[in-house]
């Protein structure tokens, strides 16, 4: 017999933490410790790291989701876009360059085969460290894009995105659309003949 989920809000920590204390009497951890306890439960990795998440979202203006996103991973993520949606350079941290991956996973077509160089082509259109091989091949490493043993093929891999790419990618979106209106109503000039 399978469970229905049963979905519960809590809209202060502390006084839930607090009531859960006065039932559990004697036996309760002390108040942070059963704070963290609940975090965790929750699916953060401490009360601090929860409180981060929060910030993030509300610095972000998003409202939480039914999977709880890392909102401060999005927001270290988009330090390293520019205002066009352009990556600006190559993250340490291998959370932040999957996340940024995936924003650029984003701009590729679906359900089409490309050659290396138009997969190159993409990639210089959407980083400024000039570096398409190190995306490539960590895009391919990453379950991003697959491509052919000779190198004569690649496809992107369709696949629901992670929640915190989803929001990653809608901002993403913003920024280009505003970029391509800007080309658009900015043409750059043609050189004049002779």
């Amino acid at each position: 017999m399978t469970r229905t989920p049963l979905p519960m809000q809590v809209h202060d920590l502390s006084h839930f933490s607090r009531a859960l204390s006065r039932q559990l009497g004697e036996t309760s951890p002390p108040h942070l410790t059963l704070m963290n306890m609940l975090s965790r439960a929750a699916g953060f990795q401490n009360l601090q790291h929860q409180r981060a998440v929060q910030a993030a979202a509300d610095r972000l203006g998003r409202t939480k989701s039914h999977i709880p996103a890392d909102h401060r991973l999005i927001e270290r993520t988009l330090t390293h876009f520019d205002e066009e949606g352009r990556l600006q350079r190559w993250p340490s941290k291998r959370a932040v360059q999957t996340l940024a991956l995936s924003g650029l996973w984003s701009v590729f077509p679906s359900g089409t085969s490309m050659t290396e160089a138009k997969v190159n082509a993409i990639l210089l259109a959407e980083h400024h460290f000039k570096d398409p091989a190190t995306l490539r091949r960590t895009m391919i490493s990453c379950g991003l894009l697959t491509r052919q043993r000779d190198g004569s093929c690649y496809a992107r891999i369709e696949k629901e995105p992670s929640t915190e790419a989803k929001t990653l990618i809608s901002r993403l979106v913003a920024c280009r659309r505003l970029r391509a209106a800007d080309v658009l109503s900015n043409p750059p000039s043609q050189p004049k003949r002779a």
